[in-house]
């Protein structure tokens, strides 16, 4: 798959990420915050049950040999969406969106620099940095109400 595939399915998923905590806020409002962050990972489970069940290529078998660490996809991923439920009604979803986006940009930079989890590694520059501090301060621009 090409790389402008990959950057437009991310673009995709940024799409969904953007939609996701206004769907779970208004689904709260009626059931409460961490029901619907219940009821928005129940449905994404049986989701991808399906999904295993039909195009599964892994092995769920070797999920014994998983470091503790690997498993604690699923708690962030739920603090993350309860986060969100609780904050998106409160500061809006484009001054949300902008935190989590300055977030996983500084994180990320911070991820590739040290190659954390054995992945591809790419050292710290000034080109990096002033990306990072410009994407910051168009965060802040956003959230200023």
């Amino acid at each position: 798959m090409s790389n402008l595939a990959l950057f437009l399915l991310m673009m995709c998923g940024g799409t969904a990420v953007a939609l996701q905590p206004s769907i779970n806020a208004r689904l709260a409002q009626k059931i409460g915050v961490i029901e619907s962050s219940f009821v928005s990972f129940t449905v994404g489970a049986l989701v991808l049950a399906v999904a295993v069940s039909f195009w599964g290529r892994g092995s769920l078998r070797a999920l014994s040999t998983a470091s503790w660490w690997e498993l604690t996809g699923g708690l962030l991923g739920a603090a993350f969406v309860t986060l969100t439920i609780v904050v998106v009604p409160r500061i809006g979803t484009a001054a949300a969106m902008a935190a989590i986006i300055a977030a996983q940009l500084t994180t990320g930079l911070l991820m590739d620099h040290f190659a954390l989890f054995g992945f591809r590694g790419a050292p710290l520059d000034g080109k990096r940095i002033a990306g990072t501090l410009l994407l910051m301060a168009g965060a802040a621009l956003v959230f200023r109400r």
